[in-house]
């Protein structure tokens, strides 16, 4: 009798507390659903859109880098998915089994992330010899491997060491890093410097969701999450983007198109300037191009020999030259640096690339002899060039 009152005593006591507990899983099992809804839906929305922009644009250029970071999404989306299955279909399901298909798929989006990168045209110069190395697959692969192993253990055994339980965290340091340092480089040499602001600010944001991982704060991670993706999925259309407008701005003119204006004048502080005047290039703006007085000499030299129209060919000197002969142009060098500060001129310096600019600009300026006579002569018609 005794021990039956005393049952009803504490099942009454405790009544509240167990129902706080069961709300509290609840709310957070409401919120998990819809965080993982929207992150399905979200990121298969924007893996289409990003593959969309590479069907009709990148697949031309032969450019797969826009792929690798659409699947990047994509696992965020397959995440969402996993999320949803958890909280509608199967809560049964054990904490280290959703955890260990969180990082798998984190893992992923990793490695896609870092494929991509040795796609992007713009690189910084202290870390593009490693990018574009043939041992960048082994670099980003190898850890990869060793994150995954331990992740899939956890999964099947249910626990695993605490150093190696957040391995998808330190692959993801690594990704950011590269990351962080290849979107900044892309978008500033796009002169699209607010852009490059934003994503470091990202990189930064989602630096600190990832710290947060490997601490017992029980600070709201699917907040962080959620807003790292989507800056991070509005960081990648936007570079998708620039991709596109350098395209259509950048565009090297035919020789036909291009028109060459050849002046000198002395500027504010009296020093004499020597430019051209260039036109012809998308944005119907034109293009004044200071050269050094030996640049602007041999570009005009060209220009001469074209509007005489007899015999315009410069000849350049060869290696082992005839002493008694004089050559218009000591080496192929020069064209090269007349050809490196028209594009600095026309792109700012070193916003461009040797296979979308240089030789494209050196395909419309010039010609060479078809004798291989070590001869070279402006492309430009004679009608487009004023002295």
């Amino acid at each position: 009798m005794l021990r039956g009152l005393i049952f009803l005593y504490l099942k009454d006591k405790l009544k509240p507390v167990s129902n706080y507990f069961l709300l509290k899983m609840t709310v957070d099992n409401e919120i998990l659903s819809f965080y993982g809804w929207w992150q399905f839906a979200v990121c298969l929305f924007a893996f289409i859109g990003l593959l969309a922009i590479w069907w009709h644009i990148g697949k031309r250029q032969n450019d797969f880098g826009q792929v690798w970071l659409a699947l990047s999404v994509l696992c965020w989306s397959v995440s969402g998915a996993v999320e949803v299955y958890y909280t509608q279909y199967d809560f049964a399901m054990n904490d280290s089994l959703l955890d260990g298909w969180r990082s798998i798929l984190s893992l992923f989006n990793s490695l896609f992330i870092l494929l991509a990168l040795p796609w992007f045209r713009y690189l910084p110069k202290s870390i593009a010899h490693i990018i574009n190395s043939k041992y960048w697959i082994y670099i980003v692969g190898l850890p990869f491997l060793f994150s995954m192993l331990p992740t899939v253990s956890k999964m099947l055994l249910g626990s695993s060491l605490s150093v190696i339980s957040e391995l998808d965290v330190y692959y993801a340091f690594l990704t950011l890093g590269f990351l962080g340092y290849v979107l900044w480089e892309s978008f500033a040499k796009r002169r699209l410097k607010i852009l490059a602001w934003l994503s470091l600010m990202t990189i930064l944001v989602t630096l600190i969701a990832q710290l947060y991982k490997l601490t017992d704060s029980s600070i709201n991670l699917t907040l962080f999450s959620a807003i790292f993706k989507t800056a991070l999925i509005m960081l990648f259309f936007a570079l998708a983007l620039s991709w596109v407008k350098e395209l259509a701005e950048n565009v090297i003119p035919e020789s036909r198109n291009f028109f060459l204006n050849f002046k000198k004048q002395k500027s504010a502080n009296g020093k004499l300037e020597q430019f051209v005047l260039l036109k012809g290039l998308p944005g119907g703006t034109e293009r004044k191009v200071l050269l050094t007085p030996a640049l602007y000499e041999l570009f005009l030299k060209f220009a001469i020999r074209k509007k005489e129209d007899i015999d315009n060919w410069l000849e350049i000197k060869p290696k082992n030259f005839d002493s008694a002969k004089s050559y218009d142009i000591n080496d192929y060098n020069e064209i090269k640096r007349l050809l490196v500060a028209l594009l600095d001129g026309i792109f700012g310096k070193e916003n461009w690339t040797r296979d979308h600019h240089l030789q494209p600009l050196k395909n419309t300026l010039f010609e060479m002899s078809e004798k291989r006579e070590r001869k070279i002569r402006l492309a430009v018609p004679s009608e487009n060039i004023s002295l």
